[in-house]
């Protein structure tokens, strides 16, 4: 069974920098797309960037778009979100996620991926 553990968390100020980092165990990880999402106090977890096995194709919240990147390093079994000009509402419990059914697409509802990591906070102060 596959095992997720993001990092990079943390506390930064508006307008500041982050990357997180998500390390899959296994030998498949090329093999299906991933995902990020986040899940502030009291709403919904929602999407926030996916990409496919090869990172050749892309998606992204239209509320991170152009702020943030998605990107693997599949050598590394390793996928990052570079989070720039972070803002108050950005702030969320930030999960990645796998999609055993995907290699080619990318899905942006939770229904869709199969295994989570346990989270990392990002919080901005404003």
């Amino acid at each position: 069974q596959v095992q997720l553990v993001e990092s990079g968390g943390g506390l930064v100020q508006a307008g500041g920098s982050l990357r997180l980092s998500c390390v899959a165990s296994g030998r498949t990880f090329s093999s299906y797309a991933m995902g990020w999402f986040r899940q502030a106090p009291g709403k919904e977890r929602e999407f926030v960037a996916g990409l496919t096995g090869t990172g050749g194709r892309t998606a992204y919240a239209e509320s991170v778009r152009g702020r943030f990147t998605i990107s693997r390093d599949n050598a590394k079994n390793t996928m990052y979100l570079q989070m720039n000009s972070l803002k108050p509402e950005d702030t969320a419990v930030y999960y990645c996620a796998r999609d055993l059914q995907r290699r080619f697409t990318v899905a942006t509802t939770t229904s869709a991926y199969d295994a989570w990591g346990q989270g990392t906070q990002v919080t901005v102060s404003s």
